[in-house]
């Protein structure tokens, strides 16, 4: 996949996310919401940053799966419940973010939200990733 991070002119770069990405030649790969419970739907954890490290390491095996890597991921949205720990907790989560996704940052959003659907959820990540062909 051919991609080109955007970055208007005058903009300062942003840290830990683009904010556009053109992606071409390539299979779009829409991706559900992941949440952190291992491949048997089993939560190992009731802490955010265990579930992070989950669902993105969920987010990952479906890219793979593909033929993808996960610097072909475009775009990402996290829904999390909790705004507090997610600050708190944001050095943390960047060591996960780059054991697994290395300096690849996609277009991301953190939308804070009162609830997921699988209990005990805290945090969900869905995604797009272009694949080669």
């Amino acid at each position: 996949m051919e991609h080109k991070i955007i970055l208007p002119e005058g903009w300062q770069k942003s840290k830990g996310y683009s904010n556009g990405i053109i992606a071409t030649n390539g299979r779009t790969l829409f991706l559900a919401g992941q949440v952190g419970w291992n491949e048997k739907e089993i939560f190992e954890s009731d802490k955010l940053v265990p579930q992070f490290e989950q669902a993105l390491k969920n987010i990952i095996a479906i890219v793979e799966a593909a033929g993808g890597k996960p610097e072909h991921i475009c775009r990402m949205t996290c829904f999390c419940k909790d705004k507090e720990q997610y600050l708190k907790a944001r050095k943390d989560i960047g060591t996960i973010w780059k054991s697994i996704m290395g300096n690849h940052y996609p277009c991301m959003s953190m939308i804070f939200v009162s609830d997921l659907l699988d209990h005990p959820a805290v945090i969900e990540i869905e995604a797009t990733a272009v694949i080669p062909e």
